[in-house]
């Protein structure tokens, strides 16, 4: 017998019907996980048969499996899924990234990275800026602004190009490296020029090089500890007791990494970047695992990163708005094209030539300037602006748009051939 006013199953009326509208949203945002996760290991099976980077070919078909051509998928940009995916999939493509690099490889580039993360965004974005006033006719303000967002470079697309082609372990390194380093530097110098254009405050040099150092040495120090813990955990002669549980235990540390820099006001992409450093590295700490568990290990972490791209690659393409780059397209173009062949070919001379140290050659420096595609850093930026109603913020997204499509279905394909053109392509080490 059911009291007044409920139905039989004990729920009102409003709550049945919001119960029912959960399990709808439920059941949609299962069948839009299982679509995209089939068509992307199809699509990263085709992309390997015709040797192209797969993140590439992820884009295209998530352009036409969109809202705009197939219709297929439709998560908006906005929704607290697709946040959810970008956060989490772009920390752990950077924890992948990280655990490849080698210290003895970085201790050869460190200035090089250092330095091209920080003064290369400027260059960069000073230059793309001056190219977008000129070009599209917008103010300098708004211009700079568009210049700063576009700076950074992708570690989400770049780790896994690196991942499939086998460059001079240095060159890879560093471009991997920086692009991780530069995210902080691009946001920093964003949000500068933002208060500027909105009349909420002035950039100051010497507050964004603070903010700049106080990000990332909380960063580093966040993820080298997190990393340090867990090596001990999982290698550890006497202290492995997780060692069986390695791969759970790894995605948690990619969460606390992240979590415990971003608590801290810091960078959360940098602190999981070096937690991947330092459990990538753990043999020069002592920490040996025993093989099998290091293959487990290798497999788990290879396989959730292919996850992780083709979901983010597959949605960044699915959200591309046609409508919005049509609008500013010759112009676009145009700005993206002096972006790729002139900005950022600046920035790594400039930055490059200076480190007597590492001794870049030119080859090594013509690669560097053009592996440097963007993608959901950038992508992120815009969508942050469009929301807070930046000034020229729909001109500033079409851009973007542009600019990661260009980079990314021009640069990402030619990466092998131009490594093979200079001579800097390397045998796959097993």
């Amino acid at each position: 017998m059911t009291r007044r006013g409920e139905t039989h199953r004990g729920l009102h009326p409003g709550e049945k019907v919001a119960a029912s509208t959960s399990i709808e949203i439920a059941k949609h945002t299962l069948l839009s996980g299982g679509i995209i996760l089939a068509i992307g290991t199809l699509t990263g099976l085709f992309a390997q048969k015709i040797k192209v980077p797969d993140v590439a070919v992820f884009l295209i078909v998530g352009m036409l499996i969109g809202p705009e051509v197939l219709g297929l998928i439709d998560i908006k940009a906005d929704s607290a899924l697709n946040q959810i995916i970008l956060l989490f999939g772009a920390s752990y493509i950077l924890f992948d990234g990280g655990a490849s690099l080698r210290f003895e490889v970085l201790k050869q580039v460190w200035i090089t990275i250092v330095v091209i993360a920080t003064i290369g965004v400027i260059i960069t974005a000073a230059i793309t800026g001056i190219a977008a006033y000129y070009v599209l006719g917008v103010p300098l303000i708004v211009a700079l602004l568009m210049g700063a967002a576009l700076a950074s470079t992708d570690p989400a697309t770049l780790v896994p190009i690196f991942r499939q082609v086998h460059i001079r372990d240095r060159v890879a390194q560093t471009v991997m490296s920086e692009s991780a380093f530069n995210d902080a530097m691009g946001a920093i110098v964003t949000f500068g020029v933002l208060a500027v254009a909105m009349g909420t405050g002035k950039f100051s040099l010497a507050d964004s090089a603070f903010d700049l150092f106080k990000q990332a040495s909380i960063g580093i120090v966040a993820g080298g500890v997190v990393g340090y813990l867990v090596a001990l955990f999982i290698a550890h002669e006497k202290w492995n007791f997780l060692a069986e549980y390695a791969p759970p235990v790894t995605l948690v540390a990619v969460l606390g990494a992240y979590f415990a820099a971003d608590g801290l006001q810091a960078s959360g992409f940098m602190a999981v970047f070096v937690f991947g450093i330092v459990i990538g590295n753990k043999d020069s700490f002592g920490f040996k695992m025993e093989e099998g568990e290091q293959i487990k290990l290798d497999h788990y972490v290879t396989t959730t990163a292919f996850i992780m791209r083709l979901f983010i690659f597959l949605l960044l393409g699915a959200q591309v708005d046609f409508a919005l780059m049509r609008e500013y397209a010759l112009g676009g173009v145009t700005v993206i094209a002096l972006f790729m062949l002139v900005a950022r070919p600046v920035a790594v001379f400039a930055c490059c030539l200076p480190d007597r140290r590492a001794k870049w050659s030119l080859n090594e420096m013509l690669f560097m300037c053009w592996t440097r595609e963007t993608g959901v850093i950038p992508a992120a930026l815009a969508g942050l602006l469009l929301g807070m109603k930046a000034p020229g913020a729909h001109v500033i997204a079409s851009v973007t748009f542009i600019a990661i499509l260009m980079t990314i279905l021009i640069q990402a394909p030619t990466t092998k051939w131009l490594g093979g053109k200079l001579g800097l392509l390397e045998e796959r080490k097993n």
